[in-house]
């Protein structure tokens, strides 16, 4: 039998905001669109990578930085849409196991960036289960406050890889956006992360 759908009902820039209040040092990769916008609403941070127009690449980015650099946290946020372009990052992080990475999807069952068209999450696809099946070791999916106050703890510090869909409603919220320069947000991002004088070694 098949269990009912639940109504999103969370707000994806809250949610947002909710996690990164307790990021404590983490590295962010933030995915393109509506993801950018909200982790800049929450505060920008020289240790937050907007990927801005990089679809499918956020995930990999993440777990690049998770094994160059293991004893940091980092937080991925990415989008349903996104994250389905790139189904075989599941799958790499799963077998590389970095126990210091989270994936955090906002789903909201549509493609925003392009006319809202229905995801696959909408039509039954279980993003939490794939990230199970693909060997993580925690993943799941949040529809309530309850539940995410619950998780966001695990996301910030649980060892990983982590992994959880927030389903988030649709609604639209302003427009908050980070520089746009993507060489200048590469340098800012090395220089806060290695020190200057590492940074350009």
């Amino acid at each position: 039998m098949k269990t009912p759908r639940r109504k999103p009902v969370l707000d994806r820039r809250a949610v947002v905001a909710e996690i990164l209040k307790r990021r404590n040092g983490a590295l962010v990769v933030a995915g393109l669109g509506a993801p950018c916008w909200d982790t800049a609403a929450a505060g920008d941070n020289p240790l937050n990578f907007y990927t801005w127009g990089g679809m499918g690449g956020a995930a990999m980015i993440g777990l690049g930085l998770a094994i160059a650099q293991p004893k940091r946290r980092v937080l991925i946020i990415t989008g349903d849409g996104e994250i389905l372009m790139g189904l075989g990052a599941l799958a790499t992080i799963g077998v590389q196991q970095p126990p210091n990475i989270s994936v955090i999807v906002m789903d909201n069952e549509h493609y925003g960036e392009t006319g809202m068209q229905a995801t696959h999450t909408r039509l039954g696809v279980d993003l939490a289960g794939v990230a199970k099946a693909a060997g993580f070791r925690a993943a799941a999916t949040i529809y309530d406050n309850a539940e995410l106050r619950t998780w966001v703890p695990r996301l910030c510090s649980e060892p990983g890889p982590v992994f959880a869909a927030f389903k988030v409603t649709t609604d639209h919220a302003p427009l908050v956006l980070p520089r746009r320069d993507g060489t200048a947000l590469k340098h800012r991002f090395r220089e806060a992360l290695l020190g200057v004088e590492e940074a350009y070694k």
